[in-house]
């Protein structure tokens, strides 16, 4: 998956962005399931290819189901 359309995903699931974090870091928040909930995405150019290790963490933090990325 690229960085483009994992923000579409979370985007589209109620995360805006936050802030901007250390270095090339964006913060994207969302109230998922009454809890608030903070994703850190490098800001890498939109076709780039997101790490499996990284997407795992990134989906892990957003609290959103893992069959919305595939």
């Amino acid at each position: 998956m690229n960085y483009g359309r994992f923000i579409r995903i979370v985007e589209g699931h109620g995360f805006a962005f936050h802030r901007q974090g250390r270095g090339s870091h964006c913060v994207y928040r969302a109230i998922i399931a009454g809890e608030v909930r903070l994703i850190t995405v490098s800001t890498h150019r939109p076709g780039e290819d997101i790490k499996p290790g990284t997407l795992d963490a990134v989906i892990r933090q957003s609290g959103l189901p893992k069959k919305l990325f595939r």
